[in-house]
């Protein structure tokens, strides 16, 4: 694994579930994943981009199920998951990471398209509960696992013109919350992490503007290594800012 990250020997062997793998943080998680020899289920709508992530996650070596699915249709989100327990038995953990931006630039509320609106809540909100809804009973039944949640400074407090986006971060951080009440004392924990902003595609369609030095997604990846560890087998219910985060293993 990368020296600047933090090792947690016992992700070798993980099954690793992550979603919007195509480009950006997703991808930029999955290379992690794949160095620290987890075994891998890739997701994203775009085949092309998901062969292209798969191919060098297998070039590290690791284990790699990749799956083109739209994780907002309820179908997809099933066969989505149980080809990956068929597969490989089972999900250790799931990272919630596709999400869509909406149109760019943003409009007011006032002036959002609905369906749009709607299309942007149905990825980054219902995509998340229906792909955990239906990983967590496995992990129920093991009385293991972890789900971690992408979530925004964005959804935390409400921006003008972040519109859709920011409102749907805000309903992820409300079901992650929820969720882990929900299964507090069960072996299964669930989670977010807010990246911060980073240099993707979908940050300069956000702020095409932007003229402030940004994080590259490579550099973001430890607490989500951290979450996916049984060190963090106690934490639930927490929000893990990336650029403030120092997990047990980054202080040895």
């Amino acid at each position: 694994m990368n020296k600047s990250l933090p090792s947690y020997p016992d992700l070798q062997g993980k099954v690793v579930m992550i979603t919007g793998v195509s480009r950006g943080l997703g991808k930029a998680l999955a290379l992690a994943f794949a160095e620290a020899k987890s075994v891998l289920v890739l997701c994203s709508r775009g085949k092309e981009e998901l062969a292209q992530t798969a191919a060098e996650v297998e070039k590290l070596g690791a284990r790699c199920l990749s799956i083109a699915a739209d994780v907002s249709v309820p179908r997809d989100a099933e066969r989505l998951v149980a080809t990956a327990e068929a597969t490989f038995g089972r999900i250790d953990v799931l990272i919630n990471n596709a999400a869509v931006l909406g149109p760019s630039p943003m409009p007011y509320l006032l002036d959002f398209p609905e369906e749009a609106f709607m299309e942007v809540m149905r990825v980054n909100t219902w995509g998340p509960f229906l792909v955990t809804r239906r990983a967590i009973a496995g992990m129920l039944a093991r009385q293991s696992g972890s789900i971690i949640n992408v979530t925004s400074e964005a959804g935390r407090v409400g921006y003008a013109g972040w519109g859709a986006y920011g409102v749907s971060k805000f309903a992820l951080e409300g079901l992650t919350q929820t969720w882990a009440q929900e299964v507090e004392g069960t072996g299964v924990r669930v989670n977010m992490v807010d990246p911060g902003e980073m240099d993707t595609e979908m940050h300069r369609l956000a702020v095409p503007d932007c003229d402030y030095e940004l994080a590259d997604p490579r550099e973001v990846v430890a607490p989500f290594l951290y979450l996916a560890s049984d060190v963090s087998r106690e934490v639930n219910g927490q929000r893990l800012l990336a650029e403030e985060f120092v997990g047990e293993e980054a202080e040895s």
